[in-house]
C-alpha cells in the first residue's frame, strides 16, 4: 500500500501583534526614489547658494578658502536692499488688505446667491488664477503705461491685485458654503440687518478662512516676478524683480556672490511666510472643521 507524505508546511512568521510585514512594489521604491533625488538636489542647490553668499574666494575647491559676511552689508547698500523691502513689504500688505476686502463679500454672494451667469462668473474669476501671468500682463503692462502709472508703486499694486481678488474668491467660496445658513437665517429673525449679520454673525466664522487667503496671497505676492516686471521701476522694485536685475547686471564674480546674498535673504523670508502658513492656518483643516461644526 501506497503512503503518500504530506509536503512540509512553510513556517508561519510570529508577528508580534500590532505589527505588519512592509514589502514595498517596485513602484513605491521608484517614487521612493524619486522623492530622495529631488530632496537632495534641492538641497544641493540651496546649500551652494548658502556657501557663495559668505565664501569670498571659491574656484578651484570644494569650498571657499576665506569665509565673509560682507556681502549682505555690499548687497545692501549696492542695491538699496532697505528701500527694496519697503517696497514689497508695502505691496504686499495693500494687496492683501484690497484684496480680502473686495473678494469676501464677491465669495458671499457667489455662496448663497443663485443668478443667471454664475458659473460663467465663476469660470472668469478662476482663470487668472490658471493661466500664465504674462498672458494678461503684457495688455496690464500697456494700459498702466498709457495712463500714465508706468514703473510706479500704484501700478504695481494694481496689476497684482488683477489674480489676488479672484484667489481671494476662490478660497473664501467653499468655505463660506460650508458655514450652515440657519445661522444667518436666525440672526434676522432676531431682528438684525444684512450688515450686522455679515459683520457680527459671520465675520468671526470667517476669520479663519480670511487668514488663509490673506497669507496664501502675501506668498504669491511676494514671489510674483511677471507682472511686477512689466511695469515696476528702480524706485518701486520688490524683492524678486530686484535679484533679477542685480543678477543681469554687469560685475562678474562679485556680482554673483552679491547675488546670492540677496536670493539667501528672499528664501528666508519666503521660508519664515511659509512656516507660519503651515504653522497657525491651514485651509483644509479649517473648511473640514466647519463642515463637522456648522453650529459652532
Amino acid at each position: 500500500m501506497a503512503t503518500t507524505v504530506a509536503a512540509p508546511r512553510r513556517r508561519k512568521q510570529n508577528l508580534v501583534p500590532g505589527d505588519k510585514a512592509i514589502v514595498a512594489s517596485p513602484s513605491a521604491w521608484f517614487v521612493w526614489f524619486g522623492m530622495a533625488a529631488f530632496l537632495i538636489l534641492l538641497i544641493g542647490i540651496l546649500s551652494t547658494v548658502v556657501v557663495d553668499s559668505f565664501g569670498r574666494q571659491w574656484f578651484a575647491n570644494w569650498l571657499p578658502q576665506e569665509w565673509t559676511a560682507s556681502w549682505y552689508g555690499q548687497g545692501w547698500e549696492r542695491f538699496d536692499l532697505g528701500h527694496v523691502i519697503t517696497v514689497t513689504v508695502l505691496v504686499a500688505v495693500v494687496v492683501v488688505v484690497v484684496s480680502v476686502l473686495i473678494g469676501t463679500p464677491a465669495a458671499y454672494l457667489l455662496a448663497r446667491k443663485n443668478f443667471p451667469g454664475k458659473k460663467a462668473i465663476n469660470l472668469l474669476f478662476l482663470l487668472p488664477v490658471i493661466i500664465p501671468p504674462i498672458t494678461f500682463g503684457i495688455p496690464l503692462a500697456t494700459l498702466m503705461y498709457s495712463w500714465g502709472l508706468g514703473r510706479t508703486v500704484l501700478a504695481v499694486i494694481l496689476v497684482n491685485l488683477v489674480p489676488s481678488v479672484p484667489f481671494v474668491i476662490l478660497t473664501m467660496t467653499p468655505f463660506i458654503e460650508q458655514i450652515n445658513p440657519a445661522i444667518e437665517s436666525a440672526a434676522k429673525m432676531c431682528g438684525a440687518s444684512i450688515l450686522k449679520v455679515f459683520t457680527k454673525v459671520l465675520a468671526p466664522l470667517l476669520v479663519p478662512g480670511i487668514l488663509a487667503a490673506a497669507i496664501l496671497v502675501l506668498v504669491r505676492t511676494v514671489g510674483m516676478f511677471e507682472l511686477t516686471f512689466l511695469v515696476s521701476g528702480p524706485q518701486s522694485d520688490t524683492l524678486v524683480v530686484s535679484i533679477y536685475r542685480a543678477m543681469t547686471s554687469a560685475g562678474g564674480s562679485e556680482a554673483r556672490q552679491l547675488v546670492s546674498a540677496m536670493a539667501v535673504l528672499y528664501t528666508g523670508t519666503m521660508l519664515v511666510i511659509l512656516i507660519a502658513a503651515l504653522r497657525f492656518v491651514n485651509p483644509t483643516q479649517l473648511v473640514a472643521r466647519v463642515r463637522d461644526n456648522p453650529d459652532d
